[in-house]
């Protein structure tokens, strides 16, 4: 895929992450193609450390991945007895306490719940195949645009797992949960124009188009004043939690705050 033309310096490159900021956007892109930007323990920590280093110029997350796939999904020497190096693998996980397991995966999420901030979009560009823990970091994000040849699959169920890395809840929110439960339980795959079809993906496009699409729909975010964005995406994030007349409160009380700001008499 196309690289910008002045590729600011990375803020963090570490673990298959790798992190740039040129102004209000940031870049976040998975780095290792060779393992079709497979998922460790390592990777999500790096993921989280760059949700915790972003300048508050940024306004704009993107989220892309070097290669023909976004991300196969967890690495699956996390399944063998040895694990990762300096890591504890899932079978001594297993072993463990019920609350170091509880936290020990509370850290993971980490690595997955930061995109959802009212104070950045974030936007997945996704190609090729996104399974497992790919799907769900795609999920993360507040949009998706993926390439035609897109393959999503939440594989977990069939590993005879479940899926716990965030992604249940954004999956039920845009498909219904009839379609979650039959992607979910099934691990079939998802491909492009379903994903379009079904809310998963906001556009479609040829992955050589991708990054170009990305770009422009960030651009177009960015046109818009930065405090009206940050207020209408948490009032649609409200949304989910609240009854009819609840959200035409919280409009309400959102619009007042804008005027105020408008008018120059914001706190």
């Amino acid at each position: 895929m196309a690289s910008h033309a002045h590729d600011p310096a990375p803020v963090l490159d570490k673990d298959g992450v790798r992190l740039t900021v040129d102004d209000a956007i940031a870049t976040v892109t998975l780095t290792n193609p060779d393992k079709r930007n497979a998922q460790s323990p390592a990777l999500w920590r790096a993921l989280t450390e760059a949700g915790r280093l972003l300048p508050g110029s940024v306004r704009v997350v993107v989220l892309r991945a070097e290669g023909k796939s976004f991300s196969a999904g967890l690495d699956r020497q996390a399944f063998t007895p040895e694990g990762f190096d300096g890591e504890p693998s899932f079978i001594d996980l297993a072993r463990g306490g019920d609350a170091e397991l509880d936290a020990t995966i509370t850290e993971y999420q980490e690595a997955f719940t930061w995109w959802r901030r009212s104070d950045i979009l974030s936007v997945a560009a996704v190609q090729g195949h996104a399974i497992g823990a790919g799907f769900q970091l795609a999920l993360a994000c507040d949009l998706r645009v993926v390439a035609e040849d897109v393959q999503f699959a939440m594989r977990e169920t069939s590993l005879g797992l479940v899926p716990d890395l965030t992604g249940t809840h954004p999956l039920v929110s845009l498909v219904g949960y009839a379609r979650a439960l039959e992607i979910c339980a099934t691990g079939r795959f998802v491909m492009a124009e379903e994903a379009v079809n079904t809310g998963l993906a906001n556009l479609a496009v040829p992955a050589d188009q991708l990054d170009g699409a990305v770009r422009d729909l960030a651009s177009a975010v960015l046109a818009a004043p930065r405090d009206a964005v940050i207020e209408t995406k948490a009032l649609l994030q409200g949304a989910q939690h609240r009854d009819y007349e609840a959200q035409r409160a919280a409009e309400r009380a959102a619009q007042a705050r804008r005027l105020r700001d408008l008018a120059g008499l914001g706190e």
